[in-house]
């Protein structure tokens, strides 16, 4: 496997990348922004038309979504670090294939090294899949897996993980909004200490601690 010893190495190789087909269509790559230091690391599926276009993540509808749910609890997006499993556009904004998430988990996989974040939120079902599986607990779908939150050992490093839809879901389908800015409500009780954190053997949801908690 290939090292990388900086930031400023790793983010050179993704956008001069040639390890899958993706690449030939590419206008850029988009290895991701934020700090570097950022404890909070948000991992989406791949970019989309805009995000090809500017070389950032989450730049389009869904990104201004993202942003305003990032808000909402009180951050900002500069404190954040955002990026994809895969980082080149797909064709028509079509789901990546496994050969392309397999080609392109390098780079994810030293990111989250290089950060060693305190919590990932993952978007959408691809990004939750790879985690989980990596982190070798099974992934039930995104729905099934969202409103609680999970610690895990990935690749060695203990994280705690919020499993939530993709912003472009809570677009196409404007009932999804609520959920999302629900889970939002979930990760800013993680920073304030006001839920706990469960294992994946005694995961629970929030309305689980909420039950507790009154009673």
């Amino acid at each position: 496997m290939v090292q990388y010893d900086v930031w400023t190495e790793l983010e050179a190789e993704i956008k001069n990348c040639k390890r899958c087909p993706l690449h030939r269509n590419r206008k850029n790559a988009v290895p991701g922004e934020g700090p570097r230091d950022a404890k909070i690391m948000f991992i989406g599926e791949a970019p989309g038309a805009t995000e090809d276009e500017m070389g950032r993540p989450f730049v389009g509808a869904a990104g201004k979504l993202l942003t305003l749910a990032i808000e909402s609890i009180g951050l900002k997006r500069e404190d954040v670090y955002i990026t994809n499993v895969v980082k080149c556009r797909p064709p028509e904004n079509r789901e990546p294939l496994p050969e392309e998430i397999e080609a392109c988990s390098i780079y994810l996989e030293k990111q989250i090294k290089l950060l060693q974040p305190a919590i990932i939120i993952t978007l959408g079902n691809v990004a939750g899949k790879w985690v989980f599986e990596k982190s070798h607990n099974k992934w039930n779908g995104v729905m099934k897996m969202r409103g609680r939150v999970y610690e895990l050992n990935l690749m060695g490093y203990e994280v705690k993980v919020i499993p939530t839809i993709h912003p472009a879901a809570a677009l196409y389908n404007p009932r999804l909004r609520s959920i999302l800015f629900t889970d939002f409500t979930l990760i800013k009780n993680v920073l304030e200490g006001a839920t706990q954190i469960y294992s994946t053997s005694k995961a629970r949801s929030l309305l689980d601690y909420i039950k507790n908690r009154r009673s």
